[in-house]
């Protein structure tokens, strides 16, 4: 990674003291479910494997034009060589996405309902070190927030928390999403990797699908990014989504955060990832996120130098290739124009009306936001520059009968 990202947040001495006391990334805790399955060691396998330096644009090309996509064509779709051919990859990847979700752009909103975090995690704002005003809505508070996202016709919410067990329970969240039941058809969590059991009583609660960012796969730089805390758990984190449909979620969301480390390394295992759990599980719904690096409270200087907007487009054109009926959203981390162009293209889902603080729908702002936002348009914007593009804004995708 060309930029680096400053750990000076905490003192030198303090540093050196949790460097000792630093628990194993690969070593479950004794609470933690340990799975039975070979699904994280065959994405690990695959991703040392991938060398991306040595497709060549007929490898590409060949990919392109594939009707039973490999890993091995995701490969080349990812590499070097796939950039010259930027054009032909959007053009195929436009044609997949018609095909399987005609012109419409599912529209959502992400709910933070709290901000509180025991992990020190280096790139984050919401990690358990830095100097942010915290905060935790009650259920009357989330209902609140809830109602008012309604009203602007949004029928599906993605809800959110810091990562924090102890301040935002099983049974807090659970409560969230029976509410949440109350005012929206499709309800999605990201929040901390939890059991089975865990997942399968959020599903009955009335959530639909689980994301979990992965972050990055790679478990060496992993572990220099991610210092205390659970989440420094390299396996418990990379089984939550297999853990999720064991649960009986129906769906499950995988992400890199591009920029962390080699984003096509990362984006190929990420891929993997979604594309074996497919073949395992052949009922799950798969989505995608592909998120970049953005500044954070504290720390201005974390930004994704090494992907541009062509490596962008690249990754979200390469996941609709691989899996041409996965559902991918497009986040308020990019601006308006890249946002746009990328829903005409190959992103299905789109955010709208977002706040990343802790209780800004309805006016309140009782906790510091995660990250900085770069599309700040309302729902009705959204709905409308949807509309001009000649697309479909669509609020629920699901119905309950």
């Amino acid at each position: 990674m060309k930029n680096k990202i400053n750990e000076s947040i905490m003192s030198e001495s303090v540093r050196e003291d949790m460097k000792e006391k630093r628990i194993d990334h690969m070593t479950y805790m004794e609470d933690m479910e340990v799975l039975d399955s070979d699904i994280a060691e065959q994405v690990l396998k695959a991703m040392d494997a991938y060398d991306y330096n040595r497709y060549t644009e007929e490898d590409v090309m060949r990919a392109i034009e594939s009707e039973n996509r490999t890993l091995d064509d995701f490969g080349a779709l990812l590499s070097p060589a796939a950039l010259p051919v930027l054009e032909e990859m959007a053009q195929m990847a436009q044609k997949e996405t018609r095909r399987h979700f005609g012109n419409s752009v599912i529209m959502f909103t992400p709910l933070y309902i709290a901000n509180y975090c025991e992990n020190y995690c280096i790139y984050c704002g919401f990690n358990c070190h830095n100097k942010i005003r915290r905060a935790r809505l009650d259920m009357a508070g989330i209902e609140r927030e809830m109602k008012e996202i309604s009203r602007s016709g949004l029928q599906e919410i993605l809800i959110l928390t810091g990562e924090s067990p102890k301040m935002s329970d099983v049974r807090y969240i659970g409560e969230a999403c029976r509410i949440a039941r109350k005012y929206f058809k499709v309800i999605g969590l990201e929040v901390y990797p939890a059991d089975t059991e865990d997942y399968r009583w959020w599903h009955e609660c009335g959530a639909d699908y689980v994301t979990v960012f992965q972050e990055t796969y790679n478990p060496d730089k992993y572990e220099t990014l991610h210092l205390a805390g659970r989440k420094r758990i390299f396996p418990y984190r990379i089984n939550a989504q297999e853990r999720a449909l064991r649960g009986g979620m129906r769906g499950v969301g995988f992400a890199a955060l591009l920029g962390l480390d080699d984003f096509r390394r990362d984006a190929f295992a990420a891929g993997t990832h979604a594309w074996l759990l497919q073949k395992k599980y052949p009922q799950a719904e798969i989505a995608f996120s592909c998120p970049r690096l953005r500044p954070i409270i504290n720390n201005d200087r974390i930004n994704p130098m090494d992907v541009q907007e062509a490596q962008l487009l690249q990754v979200v054109c390469a996941y609709r290739l691989l899996l041409p009926f996965s559902s991918i959203t497009i986040s308020t981390r990019e601006c308006k124009r890249v946002r746009d162009n990328l829903i005409q293209i190959a992103a299905t889902k789109i955010s709208a009306g977002v706040d990343v603080g802790i209780g800004g729908h309805s006016g309140e702002e009782l906790g510091d936001e995660q990250f900085e936002i770069d599309d700040t348009r309302d729902v009705q914007e959204v709905y409308s520059d949807i509309l001009s593009h000649g697309m479909q804004p669509v609020m629920s995708d699901y119905i309950y009968v």
